[in-house]
C-alpha cells in the first residue's frame, strides 16, 4: 500500500494538469507546512524566524514546468530578485535553483547565460548558489553545466543523490575538484536500472558518500532527516577530527523542527531548505511520497 501511494505521488508530481489545478487552488491541503509561501516577502519572513533560532536558510523559488523562453526568463528574474531580497534584508541565506526552470531542456546556451547572470549577482553580494538535482536524465547535463560555470565562478555547488548508482564516482570526481556538495537520498521516481530500489541500499550509500566527501576536504552539506544517518555522520566527524567550519547539516522547511533545534543547541552549523512560489505542487507531492504518513496531516487540513 505504501509503495503504491509513493508511486502515485511521484507520478502526480510530474503531472502538468494537476500542477495547473494546484496553482488555481492555492497553498492549501497542508502545503503551507512545507512551503513558506508564494511570495519573496513570505520567504524572507520565514528566514528571519529561522535566523532568530540560530538556523541559516537556502531559498528556492519553485519552478519545474517552464515551457517557453518567456517563463524561463521570468524564473531567472525571480532568482535575481531573491538574491536582492536576501542582500537587502541581511538575512543569513543563500539560493537554490533547478536548471530545468532556467531552460536547460529548452536551450542549454540560454540556461548558461542566465546562470552566469545569477552567479554574478550572487558574487557581488558574497552569496552562494546551489544547483538542485532533478531526475537521473538531468544529472549529467547538470554536472556538465556546473563544471562550465566553475570556470568563472566559485560560488556555486550542486546536489548529489545517493539513490543513483553513479553518485559514488560523481562524489569522487567533484570532491577532488573542491566542489561544495549537498548530499541527499533523492526524491524522484527512478528505474532500477539507474537507482537502488531498496531503501537500505540508498541509506548505506548516503553514509558512504558523506564520509567520502568529508574526507576529501571539500565543504559538505549533510541533508537528511534520518537520525541513524545523522548520528553516524556525527560519530565519523568526531572520530576524524573534521572542523565544524567544513560542513553543515540541512533539513527541509517544516520537517523535524525539534531535531533541527537540537543540532543548533549542540553547536553545529545548520541550514533549512525554504521553498516558496506558486509552482509548489510537484515539490509538495514529493514530500508526501517520501513519507506517506504525511497524508493524514493533509486529510485533516482538507476536512478543516
Amino acid at each position: 500500500m505504501e509503495k503504491a501511494m509513493k508511486s502515485l505521488f511521484l507520478t502526480l508530481a510530474k503531472n502538468r494538469a494537476a500542477n495547473r489545478w494546484a496553482k488555481r487552488y492555492g497553498l492549501r491541503l497542508g502545503a503551507r507546512r512545507f512551503v513558506a509561501g508564494e511570495s519573496i516577502e513570505h520567504a524572507i519572513d520565514a528566514v528571519r524566524k529561522l535566523n532568530a533560532s540560530g538556523r541559516m536558510a537556502t531559498l528556492d523559488y519553485l519552478g519545474e514546468f517552464t515551457s517557453s523562453e518567456e517563463e524561463v526568463r521570468e524564473t531567472a528574474d525571480m532568482c535575481l530578485k531573491t538574491l536582492d531580497a536576501i542582500h537587502r534584508s541581511k538575512v543569513q541565506a543563500n539560493l537554490s535553483l533547478k536548471l530545468t526552470s532556467l531552460g536547460l531542456d529548452l536551450s542549454p546556451d540560454l540556461c548558461f547565460e542566465l546562470m552566469r547572470r545569477i552567479l554574478a549577482r550572487a558574487q557581488s553580494y558574497r552569496l552562494f548558489v546551489r544547483i538542485d538535482m532533478e531526475d537521473h536524465a538531468h544529472c549529467q547535463p547538470a554536472i556538465d553545466m556546473l563544471k562550465k560555470l566553475r570556470g568563472g565562478y566559485d560560488n556555486v555547488g550542486i546536489v548529489i543523490q545517493s539513490y543513483l548508482y553513479r553518485s559514488e564516482e560523481d562524489v569522487k570526481e567533484l570532491g577532488a575538484q573542491g566542489v561544495n556538495l549537498r548530499l541527499v537520498k533523492g526524491a524522484y521516481k527512478e528505474p532500477a536500472s539507474v537507482a537502488y530500489p531498496r531503501k537500505e541500499d540508498v541509506d548505506d550509500n548516503l553514509i558512504r558518500l558523506i564520509k567520502m566527501h568529508l574526507k576529501s576536504g571539500s565543504y559538505t552539506a549533510i541533508a537528511s532527516h534520518d537520525e541513524r544517518i545523522l548520528n553516524e555522520a556525527k560519530r565519523f566527524i568526531e572520530e576524524e577530527g573534521i572542523p565544524r567550519s567544513r560542513f553543515e547539516f540541512q533539513m527541509l522547511y517544516g520537517i523535524c523542527e525539534e531535531l533541527q533545534l537540537k543540532f543548533v543547541e549542540e553547536g553545529y552549523r545548520f541550514r533549512v531548505y525554504v521553498p516558496f512560489g506558486v509552482d509548489w505542487f510537484g515539490y509538495f507531492m514529493r514530500r508526501l511520497a517520501e513519507r506517506p504518513a504525511n497524508v493524514w496531516f493533509v486529510l485533516k487540513n482538507t476536512f478543516k
